[in-house]
């Protein structure tokens, strides 16, 4: 998935996705790097924040990360003054969304939530 954000935006970028949500950049390729932005692991999927010069905040599109304890993230965010908020129920979920220090939209998910197997009958 990719999101983008503004020229010189890199070190706001790391701030907020590898210091604050705890993803781990990884390198990207020589021949893009130079082109900006970072790119992002987080539960082996890949997040890529890449520059716009013409950049507009996402305000609708979002990626969406399952975290394993969504109020330790949400916690965290609020230590930081980020912004929370929730949206319609989801079925079989708890979430939220925030938005990142560009004004993307992010949406943060507990894992699904298994519905307990009625007993078998004879």
């Amino acid at each position: 998935m990719q999101i983008a954000a503004p020229p010189g935006s890199e070190p706001a970028a790391r701030s907020f996705f590898v210091d604050l949500l705890g993803m781990t950049e990884v390198p990207k390729p020589e021949n893009l790097a130079k082109r900006g932005g970072i790119w992002l692991d987080f539960g082996g999927s890949q997040l890529h924040v890449g520059i716009e010069e013409a950049f507009r905040a996402a305000e609708k599109a979002h990626p969406a990360f399952e975290v394993d304890d969504l109020d330790e993230v949400r916690s965290r965010l609020a230590g930081r003054g980020v912004a929370t908020w929730e949206d319609e129920p989801f079925p079989g979920r708890r979430r939220f969304y925030t938005r990142d220090p560009f004004g993307n939209r992010l949406e943060f998910l507990s894992p699904p939530v298994r519905a307990e197997r009625a007993p078998d009958r004879p």
